[in-house]
Parts: structure tokens; C-alpha cells; sequence
């Protein structure tokens, strides 16, 4: 039996790849005789360079740039050779990601800067690739609309001239607009270290600083790339789908003729998913958690819909499963597991900790091979 392995991250510090070996090695202990084929994936977020680079190879440019709140950090781009120079793939999550300021959330919410971005960017031109590939977590610890990306540019128009004559594809999550009652600054609102009333004033402000950039650098380039794949036009770019990724760093790319796509659906062309789940007789997917919004946008929702083209049965672990299987039926989804065991009549197992969490993964996949596998 040939098992395709196609996992997200999960939490703490299992990501994608990690989660992938994991699910193989309990699989393998139960069933060595099926062949295991793994294919880790990514929504654009965190973990995008470790999945491309898994299944496409490339070289790594490192490069020095600064976090949420100026303290410098390393990061790198991941240029893949290809026709057209190729393509650099950027990882946002490194230089504006959450976990660069645990306990100042509200501090770098305010005051912080995506200024840190700017140069991945120019990391990622200087590999003289025609496509830049730019992933972007839905959520982020700044929360500027991109203005300190703009300045680090030289501006809206000086930053169109950097980027020019290349193909810039934005990775996102969702679909979250920046402004609005339900985009990014409703979402920031929801996180307590933040709260609701330092969150309105961010989206007064940037409700304005919006309007100027949009009137100054008029129009971008690029219709809104919407996921089921139409395109739209909208009076406000900053109210537009996707424009909240990365704090609203999205907003700014997009002035700059970026194109927002599903971040799943990119990494799932860049790492050959469909070829791979043609080869296979069942597919292995999960991530931290598989709930309602993810049956529409998430690795777990591309992997199935690719696997339900060809009727290939699907089964799903993740941390914490909140779906019931009338919703995840038309994906063609056959099963969903937690990783560990739950009833209606024992509590829910606290998660094991960081350092369990691949342990269990691996044991949950033993169990699994014992049920699915036809070898």
C-alpha cells in the first residue's frame, strides 16, 4: 500500500517536516511493508521554506534583518533555479512572527514595524529570481499595514522599481481584510494581550494612513485573486480579501501588484501535491487543530480536495479536532482523529507537553496503520 503524508505543522515546535517523520516512523513500526511517501505542507506561514525546500531543494541566503521591535534576527530566502531565474521564497513569520515577542504583544501591536521585511524583499531580488513567492501568517506581531515595509523601501514608488519586472505572489492563510468589522483588527482585538480598545485605535489610524497611501500610489496592478479563483474589484484595497495577512502587510504588497493567493493552494503547486496524491492509494494529513474555517482554507482542506478528484480516501489527526463528520463529508475526508484518545465519557486529556507531542504523534500513527493499512 503507498501512503502519502502530507501534514501541517503542529504546535509548539513540531513543525510540518518533524510531524510528517513522525507520522512515518508510527506508521512503519505497525506496517514496514507500505510504502510511505512524504510530502510536508505549509499555509504560507510559518514553516514555508522548510516544506519547498523538503521537496524542491534550492539554496538558502541568509540574511540579517530586524524583528517586531528592532532587535536584530537572522532569517533567510529560499531561491529554487527554475526558468526565469527561478523563484525566492520569503518567510514573513521570521521577522514578524508572533513568537519574536511573547510577552510585549500589546507593545509591538502599537509600536512595532514590518520595516524587518524589506530585506527578505531585497534578499529575494538580488537572487535574480522572476517569481517572489511571499508567505504570510494570518496573524502577526505587528500590525502596521505594511507602512514600515513601505518606508524601509524608499516608499510606494521606489519599491514598485525594486520589485519591478517580477512576478510577486503573496502566500496567505485566509482571506481576512485589513479594516472592517470582520478583518485583522477584530481578530488583534480577540487577543487579550491586546484587547479591543487599543485595537480600534490601530484601525482608526490605519484607516486613514490606508486612504492616503491608496490615493497616492492609486490603483494596484492586480485584481484580488479570491480563493475559489475569481477575480474582484473593490473600491478599498485595505477592505479587500487577504489584505490583513502579516498585520496588513498584505495591504501594502498588493499597492505594490502582488497577487494574493491561498497559501495552502501555492505550496501544494511548489511541492508537486497533485503528482504525489496520483501516486497513492490513501493520504495522511493533520494539523494543530481541524475546525470549521479549515474546511475552507488550510493545508488540511487542499490536501483533501486534490485527493477527492481521484477518490482517494483521506483520514485527518490532529491536536484537537472540532468538525463532525457531516462537515467534513463533502471533502471526502474518511476519518478524523485526535492525537490522543477522547470520549464523551472521560475529560479531555490535557496536551502533552512539547517534547511528547512527536511521541504521541508517533503513537497515534501506529494505531492508525493498524486500521487503514490494506498490506
Amino acid at each position: 500500500m503507498h501512503v502519502l503524508i502530507a501534514p501541517d505543522r503542529f504546535s509548539g515546535p513540531l513543525n510540518a517536516v518533524q510531524a510528517a517523520r513522525a507520522l512515518a516512523s508510527g506508521w512503519a513500526e505497525t506496517v514496514p511493508t507500505d510504502r510511505l511517501s512524504l510530502l510536508p505542507m505549509s499555509d504560507g506561514a510559518a514553516g514555508l521554506l522548510d516544506v519547498v525546500m523538503a521537496a524542491r531543494g534550492g539554496s538558502l541566503v541568509p540574511v540579517s534583518a530586524d524583528g517586531p521591535l528592532g532587535a536584530p534576527t537572522v532569517a533567510a530566502v529560499l531561491h529554487v533555479p527554475g526558468d526565469g531565474g527561478g523563484t525566492a521564497y520569503v518567510e514573513a513569520d521570521q521577522v514578524l512572527g508572533t513568537h519574536l515577542v511573547p510577552r510585549e504583544r500589546a507593545h509591538a501591536a502599537k509600536d512595532g514595524s514590518s520595516a524587518g521585511l524589506a530585506a527578505l524583499l531585497e534578499a529575494a531580488v538580488a537572487t535574480n529570481a522572476g517569481r517572489i513567492v511571499v508567505g504570510l501568517p494570518t496573524v502577526a506581531a505587528t500590525h502596521d499595514g505594511g507602512r514600515g515595509l513601505l518606508g524601509a523601501l524608499g516608499g510606494a514608488t521606489a519599491a514598485r522599481e525594486v520589485l519591478a519586472r517580477r512576478d510577486l505572489v503573496l502566500a496567505v492563510a485566509d482571506d481576512l481584510p485589513l479594516l472592517g468589522l470582520h478583518g485583522a483588527g477584530a481578530l488583534l482585538g480577540e487577543d487579550p494581550d491586546v484587547g479591543p480598545a487599543l485595537a480600534q485605535e490601530l484601525e482608526r489610524d490605519l484607516g486613514a494612513m490606508t486612504a492616503d497611501l491608496e490615493r497616492q500610489a492609486g490603483p494596484p496592478p492586480n485584481p484580488v485573486l479570491l480563493s475559489a479563483g475569481t477575480e474582484e474589484r473593490h473600491g478599498r484595497l485595505a477592505s479587500s480579501p487577504g489584505s490583513g495577512a502579516g498585520g496588513g502587510v498584505a495591504f501594502a504588497l498588493r499597492l505594490l501588484g502582488a497577487r494574493p493567493m491561498p497559501g495552502a493552494d501555492v505550496v501544494a503547486g511548489a511541492v508537486g501535491l497533485a503528482g504525489a496524491v496520483a501516486r497513492a492509494d490513501l493520504v495522511l494529513t493533520g494539523s494543530a487543530v481541524f475546525d470549521a474555517p479549515a474546511l475552507t482554507q488550510s493545508v488540511v482542506a487542499t490536501v483533501a480536495r486534490t485527493a477527492l478528484d481521484r477518490a482517494l480516501p483521506v483520514v485527518v489527526v490532529a491536536e484537537e479536532i472540532r468538525t463532525s463528520r457531516r462537515e467534513v463529508a463533502p471533502l471526502g475526508i474518511s476519518g478524523t482523529y485526535e492525537v490522543q484518545d477522547t470520549s464523551r465519557l472521560r475529560p479531555r486529556l490535557a496536551a502533552p507537553p512539547a517534547a511528547d507531542l512527536e511521541t504521541a504523534v508517533r503513537a497515534r500513527a501506529r494505531r492508525l496503520a493498524r486500521t487503514w493499512s490494506t498490506s
